[in-house]
């Protein structure tokens, strides 16, 4: 876990809809009511099954969401700017600059035809890191940067020559040319093995030391969830469903879906025989709740409440649940 100082919100999303047209006329929502911050130097993630909106949301956020087919309300400021309002050429001023991403599988986020050394390049010259007189060379120190041996070879090398690892570390490489303030990385260690897992991991958090890099971390990984976080916002069917300190979460998880995240992870300290106790269904395609709590489904929890009304978010000291169990809890309440 980073261990730098937190000082100023660096990105604020305030009541973000995200949602996708099935016609001229109808659409659903993808992502409902978003509201969260990350802070310079912090480290978020972003955590819960596939289809529960983590992806979209990274997506959103840089602006890479068709607009033709999609309808996004509310606002996202980045450094006090709000990005939706942002034409796409001055966006991309900032994307790859101010903002990088890493995609969850580097072989189709690398442009298959086009040498390591010259896609470090472009992005270098594009925002003003460099001239093509000396990208060559900058691409090679940043290459040597990210661990990556023979540098100077690789450069000259495309990207189905390297492992699944060096091409992740190729992506954090290009992702990090620029120096960005803001990193959202989703799912970086997907399809790795732990040893080059651990390598990534310890290797974003020193270039996180180093630039003073915000990051927001898209994963399903509760361990990675647990070497990298600060702070942690659980996602489930497109809304958030608890966010907490990562050490408050992970002692005392609150929202039901929450506690059979971490009910499903294995734990290699524990001296339990206890089986693992896995969440039971899946989650739901968007649209297809109409009314009620979207977890009311799966939840062992559940009551009459549950079924007819949404619930808020309440506040429970430095804990956010939407849940109803917590309604007559809520801190002032």
């Amino acid at each position: 876990m980073t261990t730098q100082p937190i000082t100023q919100e660096i990105l604020t999303v305030e009541n973000v809809n995200i949602s996708f047209k099935k016609s001229k006329t109808q659409s659903v929502l993808a992502v409902k009511d978003l509201s969260f911050q990350i802070r310079q130097d912090e480290t978020v993630a972003l955590v819960g099954e596939s289809g529960c909106g983590k992806s979209v949301t990274a997506l959103t956020l840089m602006q890479l969401v068709e607009k033709n087919s999609s309808i996004i309300e509310g606002n996202i400021l980045f450094e006090g700017e709000n990005l939706n309002k942002l034409t796409e050429k001055e966006m991309q001023a900032v994307r790859g600059n101010k903002i990088s991403m890493i995609f969850q599988e580097p072989m189709t986020s690398l442009n298959p035809v086009h040498k390591i050394g010259k896609q470090i390049s472009e992005v270098l010259v594009l925002h003003g890191f460099a001239t093509k007189a000396d990208s060559k060379d900058k691409a090679i120190e940043i290459l040597k940067k990210v661990g990556i041996p023979r540098a100077d070879s690789i450069i000259n090398e495309y990207p189905h020559q390297l492992s699944g690892g060096m091409r992740q570390r190729v992506m954090i490489a290009i992702a990090m040319a620029c120096n960005p303030k803001l990193l959202i990385a989703d799912e970086p260690t997907t399809a790795l093995d732990v040893t080059i897992q651990a390598q990534i991991l310890e290797l974003m958090k020193t270039l996180q030391q180093q630039f003073n890099t915000a990051i927001l971390l898209i994963t399903h990984d509760l361990g990675v969830v647990s070497e990298m976080a600060d702070r942690v916002i659980v996602m489930y069917y497109g809304q958030i469903v608890e966010q907490a300190p990562v050490r408050t979460l992970l002692k005392n998880p609150k929202h039901p879906y929450t506690i059979g995240l971490l009910n499903s992870v294995p734990d290699i300290n524990s001296d339990s025989d206890e089986p693992l106790s896995p969440i039971e269904g899946n989650v739901p395609n968007i649209g297809e709740i109409k009314e009620g709590c979207p977890f009311r489904l799966r939840c062992k929890q559940v009551h009459a409440k549950c079924h007819t009304e949404n619930p808020a978010l309440f506040q429970l000291d430095q804990q956010f649940v939407r849940c109803w169990l917590y309604e007559k809890r809520e801190v002032g309440a």
